[in-house]
């Protein structure tokens, strides 16, 4: 989406939300999401071997998360802890940001909306990656998935609503940009506009 239909798609919206693995970082770009879901999955299997049949059947490292935590709390915190720091170390490695990212922030920005990232990442991650690129003063809010709540995650609002409300927006006033069915779903429950890298919704 070049800058001019960007403008266009967010006449109406006060701030835009940016998802930020996909949209801002390919966040397992350099370090394969498969072998973090293996390693996680390991950590629980240890405790809990009982895990093993479900862990092993996924490559998503959220999803080992969801997992654990629904199986066992415990486990599912020590999971989450491992997972911070393994996406904290994978955007180190992740490479430059999206193509078109800065532009589409640049963009936002020029226009005197108010921007914040929601992500299903921890909120640590995204901040060392946009430090590290120079990105953070683009950014007015960071909301990562919630510490021991991995059913808060997208396509939960719950991101969009906690970062509308510490923007000082109107939800019905935001749009969202992703690049998956779990971003519109998240934008769609609370009113938001949901702009995919693909197309417009």
């Amino acid at each position: 989406m070049d800058t001019d239909d960007l403008s266009t798609v967010l006449a109406d919206t006060t701030a835009v939300m940016f998802d930020f693995d996909g949209p801002i970082c390919d966040v397992f770009g350099g370090r394969p999401a498969a072998q973090v879901a293996k390693e996680l999955a390991e950590l629980a299997v240890r405790s809990s071997p009982a895990l093993s049949r479900k862990l092993w059947s996924t490559d998503d490292p959220l999803e080992v998360l969801r997992l654990t935590h629904e199986a066992d709390t415990g486990i599912g915190l020590q999971v989450e802890h491992a997972l911070t720091a393994a996406e904290i170390e994978a955007v180190g490695v992740a490479g430059a940001p999206t193509p078109g990212a800065v532009a589409s922030l640049e963009a936002v920005r020029a226009t005197g909306r108010k921007i914040a990232v929601v992500s299903n990442n921890s909120a640590e991650c995204v901040r060392v990656f946009l430090d590290q690129h120079g990105l953070a003063g683009h950014v007015l809010e960071v909301v990562g998935r919630p510490e021991k709540q991995p059913e808060l995650m997208k396509p939960n609002p719950h991101s969009l609503v906690t970062a509308a409300e510490r923007l000082g927006v109107d939800i019905t006033l935001c749009a969202l940009i992703g690049d998956s069915l779990t971003d519109i779903q998240a934008a769609h429950a609370v009113g938001s506009a949901a702009i995919g890298r693909f197309q417009v919704q």
